[in-house]
């Protein structure tokens, strides 16, 4: 790259962690009109990849866009701890020895997974010069985050707003769980049923109406 830029740009980026720039505009924003970014979070089951790169710069334009429109544009990063992706990894990384281990200690081996890749990530994010709350994120595998669902759950149980209900659910009887939808993959399958056209010989009739369909 031209004028040195890679080794100019990590340079950039210590200089801003150094003097916490974030911090500091945040100090200065405080008491202005919000602005707050509702950030889907990652998975924390490897490392970036470009379109999860992609998607985190693009949310920092607008925070720091928003700071320089001069909202309190705070932004607090988090990850998604839980679920099929951090489980798959961790089981294909145990293989076999899976069956010789107990639920409550490959729950534990996912949550120490997904520990060291919020950490990874979180440089990662931070080497793309994203700007954050990034030494206090919020984790889905969090007790006091888990606490809070629970809590806000119990609000809509006690008002009324939860019933017990059914609908078709994606299951995959390899991981032996439920599946969102984003999960679900589709393939082109080509059938052998043959479908075979016969002339009728006589026109049905529909019973007890006596007239012809």
């Amino acid at each position: 790259m031209k004028a040195s830029l890679a080794k100019k740009e990590p340079d950039l980026l210590k200089m801003w962690e150094e003097n916490k720039i974030y911090s500091r505009i945040s100090l200065r924003a405080r008491g202005r009109k919000k602005y707050i970014l509702h950030d889907g979070p990652p998975y924390a089951n490897g490392h970036i990849h470009i379109g999860t790169a992609l998607n985190k710069i693009l949310k920092d334009f607008i925070v720091k866009s928003k700071f320089m429109a001069g909202l309190d544009s705070q932004y607090v990063p988090g990850w998604d701890c839980h679920g099929l992706p951090v489980e798959h990894e961790v089981e294909k990384g145990l293989g076999s020895k899976k069956a010789e281990l107990s639920i409550v200690e490959i729950r534990k081996r996912c949550r120490d997974y997904a520990a060291s890749f919020v950490d990874i990530q979180r440089e990662e994010f931070k080497r793309l010069g994203v700007f954050g709350e990034w030494e206090d994120p919020y984790l889905t595998m969090k007790f006091a985050y888990q606490a809070t669902i629970v809590k806000e759950f119990g609000k809509f149980l006690l008002s009324g707003s939860v019933y017990k209900g059914k609908k078709p659910v994606h299951w995959c009887p390899i991981c032996k769980t439920a599946l969102a939808e984003a999960e679900v993959k589709y393939e082109d399958h080509e059938s052998p049923s043959v479908y075979v056209r016969f002339r009728m010989v006589s026109t049905p009739h529909r019973e007890g109406h006596g007239g012809t369909m």
